[in-house]
């Protein structure tokens, strides 16, 4: 199998690890991120940093207009972001939106010859996003080796969700171990143009526990408000 990867790279946490884990295993990797119609751009900017940092092959950032469909308090201006925890699923899922990332990424690791795509979902501390979920990801798996010119000629591509079972804690004990430097990462859904977070979020709540939990000095930049 090629040692070519797609990683999905967002420039939050669990992304930087995804990558740290996938050069550990020595794939040749791409890093692929999107600018959908997301309320900030500091992610992207903080992603161009990552992937320059870890010396990917290619970074890739494509255009997309999710923005235009609505349904999330990420992408239209109309919802609030919360900063309460909320029941059910949460008003910050993007409707369809790793089911689009992935198809893109597919599209790409075709072209690149690449049999290998990375995503940092997970399942255990996350919001109740369905697109986080095993069931997800494995009937993407399946579609994945019947959508392609490369799998109907055994060229199958693989999915890797090497966070999908482990808990925030556990993801970032793993990337100090790995020595990634969280500080250049933006998880915050309502991060401030210079990329400070508003630690009230939803992804703010997950953070800071995750970094508690594993006995690790949060080294998040927040709002003044929340400093």
């Amino acid at each position: 199998m090629s040692k070519k990867a797609i990683i999905l790279l967002s420039g939050g946490l669990d992304s930087i690890t995804v990558l740290a884990l996938a050069r550990q295993q020595n794939f040749l990797c791409y890093a692929l991120s999107f600018n959908y119609g997301q309320r900030h751009n500091a992610e992207l900017t903080a992603a161009k940093q990552i992937a320059h940092d870890y010396q990917v092959l290619a970074h890739k950032i494509i255009d997309l207009d999710l923005a235009s469909i609505g349904g999330s308090a990420l992408t239209d201006e109309h919802i609030a972001v919360p900063n309460t925890p909320q029941q059910g699923i949460p008003v910050t899922y993007v409707p369809a939106r790793n089911t689009i990332f992935l198809s893109l990424a597919l599209g790409w690791a075709e072209v690149l010859q690449a049999q290998n795509i990375f995503i940092g979902v997970n399942a255990v501390d996350y919001s109740g996003y369905p697109d986080c979920r095993p069931e997800f990801i494995n009937a993407f798996q399946s579609l994945a080796n019947v959508a392609t010119k490369a799998s109907t000629e055994g060229q199958l591509i693989k999915i890797h969700t090497p966070l999908i079972k482990l808990t925030k804690a556990e993801i970032i004990q793993k990337g100090i171990a790995l020595g990634i430097n969280y500080q250049q990462t933006i998880s915050c859904y309502s991060a401030d143009k210079d990329g400070y977070a508003c630690g009230t979020c939803d992804a703010c709540r997950l953070r800071k526990a995750g970094f508690e939990q594993a006995s690790v000095d949060d080294p998040t930049r927040y709002q003044s408000k929340n400093s």
